[in-house]
């Protein structure tokens, strides 16, 4: 089978283009950076660099990996995304607009795309990376949490849209996983919020501490090797489900949210 996977330079994309190479299938990654692009290739992915805040070159990248595939592309797994960590009161337009470019309307575009392709192959299967604050909220973490709600509903409406089809849309739920994730998310935290100006000034040290930490930052924290996991259960599904989750605490808020009204479930989640 041919794979395209978004955002594979470390973490979640990697563990999943490894994993799918290993069993033998036929992988495409996107990347950023150039060493990363030299450090896949040697390891025979066939790489493409974008950056998808740029939607305008996303579907000539696209038809140049159908292209390298011989025009059949059988799973498009979007993962590349980053986290917004801030307030919402501090988060500006713009950054919230750079949240959705690469967390939403990116992934919107390259689905699109797949669909389109799969319509004329007959089949196919699409896998967004979303996350267990798709399903709850979190504090600090609204930019985050919006575009992976957003995402959550654009594969709920596709989904119905797609029956009939044999395009399968299903989502990836992990929670605390192992990767760059983190890092990342310090860089852009200190680089677009006005921490030291900010009422919520406190709580921002509590948050700069905790994305400094080294090692695990959250109990329960599992290997990106989890959702690679996941991926291959869909890859080998006829019909696979709408949702996957991945960590004990996706399980456990995924439960919690059918089970509590909001306001018990809002205490909870207010002290995490």
């Amino acid at each position: 089978m041919n794979f395209f996977i978004t955002g594979a330079s470390s973490g979640i994309g990697l563990s999943c283009a490894m994993h799918m190479q290993a069993l033998g299938h036929n992988v495409a990654v996107t990347v950023r950076k150039e060493t990363d692009r030299q450090r896949l290739e040697s390891i025979g992915f066939y790489v493409v660099m974008i950056d998808l805040t740029n939607i305008e070159l996303i579907k000539p990248v696209f038809d140049q990996v159908v292209d390298h595939f011989d025009g059949q592309l059988d799973v498009l797994v979007n993962n590349a995304a980053f986290g917004q960590v801030g307030a919402l009161e501090d988060i500006k337009v713009d950054v919230l607009k750079a949240q959705f470019n690469v967390n939403f309307f990116a992934v919107h575009e390259l689905t699109i795309c797949a669909i389109k392709q799969m319509r004329i192959q007959n089949g196919g299967k699409i896998v967004q990376i979303s996350s267990v604050l798709g399903l709850v909220s979190m504090k600090m973490r609204g930019g985050y949490n919006s575009s992976k709600y957003a995402l959550e509903g654009l594969c709920d409406t596709l989904r119905l849209e797609l029956k009939g089809s044999n395009i399968h849309v299903s989502l990836i739920e992990p929670g605390p996983i192992t990767s760059n994730f983190r890092k990342n998310a310090l860089i852009n935290f200190e680089k677009t919020v006005d921490i030291k100006h900010s009422v919520f000034n406190q709580d921002y040290q509590t948050q700069l501490t905790r994305l400094k930490k080294q090692g695990k930052a959250a109990r329960f924290t599992l290997p990106a090797k989890a959702c690679a996991n996941k991926l291959e259960k869909i890859v080998k599904s006829k019909r696979p489900s709408a949702r996957y989750y991945v960590t004990f605490p996706t399980y456990l808020f995924g439960f919690l949210k059918r089970i509590l009204p909001a306001s018990w479930l809002d205490n909870i989640l207010a002290r995490s």
